[in-house]
């Protein structure tokens, strides 16, 4: 979990603390050019992913992640869902779709899983799910500018007044970009798989327009480990003072 003096740090600031998790190809890829499920990270990497899910108040995904995968990552572990039961959580952190259109398939086994569900969306967006049971909460979000663009410093500083301290992202690329270029995002685990997908237009991590050499984010390797082909790496965000 997110070190105590970092999570302390977080909570007497204004946003949750962010950790972005994402499983990518040896090439940098999390999905082949047609964007389909990236199914190939092995059974050590979905225990890996279930750990931080059960570690956070809430994770926020984007809607092309959802649209593939069809459903979201449960706590399933007895020991992990203890461990929420004894810390007086709720068996599942809530999940935040995030989807400036709102079209997202009814009929997703997401929608049956046993979760909290939210969405994140605009006025525009939020007309279909109007009175509708699918997600406890819909929400219009704050945008910036004449664009329809989410403001996410103001998002994230709602979601610490909803006692939202631990925040996982887990994909896809262009939700990563966004609140990397807002530097949202605290810390990054990433899962090295042994395969080569390759493609100009197969997603990365980091999607969206990209970062100049002089003003990309800055990382720090804290952690890494080696189970069997994949290497799990843990970086934490570079910056002068804690966020």
């Amino acid at each position: 979990m997110p070190s105590p003096a970092c999570l302390a740090s977080s909570q007497a600031k204004s946003r949750p603390f962010a950790t972005a998790i994402l499983a990518m190809s040896a090439d940098g890829k999390i999905s082949d050019a047609h964007r389909t499920a990236a199914r190939f990270p092995s059974a050590a990497d979905k225990r890996h992913l279930e750990t931080w899910v059960a570690d956070a108040d809430a994770t926020l995904f984007g809607a092309a992640t959802l649209r593939a995968y069809g459903t979201t990552a449960l706590v399933k572990d007895t020991s992990l869902l203890a461990i929420r039961h004894r810390q007086q959580r709720p068996p599942q952190p809530i999940h935040i779709v995030c989807s400036p259109s709102g079209q997202l398939p009814p009929d997703i086994p997401f929608f049956r899983q046993p979760v909290p569900r939210w969405l994140l969306t605009t006025a525009a967006g939020s007309q279909g799910w109007q009175g509708q049971q699918q997600f406890e909460r819909v929400w219009t979000a704050p945008h910036q500018g004449t664009e329809e663009r989410f403001h996410w410093p103001t998002i994230f500083a709602e979601l610490k007044t909803r006692r939202i301290h631990h925040l996982l992202i887990m994909g896809g690329g262009q939700l990563v970009a966004d609140l990397m270029a807002h530097d949202l995002i605290d810390e990054l685990r990433l899962t090295i798989c042994p395969l080569i997908i390759g493609g100009q237009t197969a997603p990365t991590p980091c999607d969206g327009s990209g970062f100049s050499l002089q003003d990309a984010p800055r990382l720090t390797l804290v952690g890494h480990k080696t189970i069997d082909d994949e290497v799990f790496l843990h970086y934490r965000r570079q910056r002068a003072t804690l966020p």
